[in-house]
């Protein structure tokens, strides 16, 4: 398991819906070592702190094995060609990973790195600026749908932490697994809109 891109961004105000919406969701790659606190990573900004952010959202992880299925849909929204690559921290995403994914995360479940700990908190629930950065406006459907989330952490021990660094997962009490909990939630919800 191993850190492939950490992501950074401020938060800035862009165009989204004909509002003016600030956000911090497309975020860039950053080169070097990244400091990481109890509120997240050194550089970057959560716009709407009521949804992001905090000591239980403060960082969030993204795996790559998603992307095929991303540029799949994006290329059939027309919104990219078929072979346009995903950008690291275009879903938002602090870190960028390969190697692990939702199904493979459970609430409590500790990445150890060797500068820093993070805890595997919650799922992301996307939202209309996730639409807006896909570029198409069934973007959040597809994430619930599908259950690529992603993971927030909070951070256990804070340090630092860079792109190319590897990763051990230690298991917490593997009770309520990561992709179950958000799909279920999901699917409640669906349920009550019929």
């Amino acid at each position: 398991m191993k850190i492939l891109s950490v992501n950074t961004a401020a938060a800035a105000t862009r165009l989204i819906q004909g509002r003016a919406i600030a956000t911090a969701i497309g975020k860039q790659p950053v080169a070097g070592p990244v400091a990481v606190g109890p509120l997240g990573l050194a550089g970057d900004e959560q716009a709407d702190q009521s949804v992001h952010g905090g000591q239980s959202k403060a960082v969030y992880l993204y795996p790559v094995v998603h992307h095929p299925f991303w540029q799949t849909v994006r290329a059939q929204a027309g919104v990219a060609a078929a072979d346009a690559p995903i950008a690291p921290g275009l879903f938002g995403e602090n870190l960028t990973v390969d190697g692990i994914d939702e199904s493979q995360l459970w609430i409590g479940d500790q990445l150890r790195l060797p500068g820093c700990t993070l805890v595997v908190s919650e799922p992301r629930n996307p939202c209309f600026k996730f639409n807006a950065v896909m570029g198409f406006p069934q973007a959040s459907s597809l994430m619930n749908q599908s259950g690529y989330c992603g993971a927030y952490l909070a951070v256990l021990h804070p340090g630092s932490l860079q792109a190319g660094e590897e990763f051990t997962l230690v298991p917490g009490p593997r009770e309520v697994n990561l992709r179950e909990l958000f799909l279920a939630k999901h699917q409640r919800g669906r349920a009550t809109w019929r």
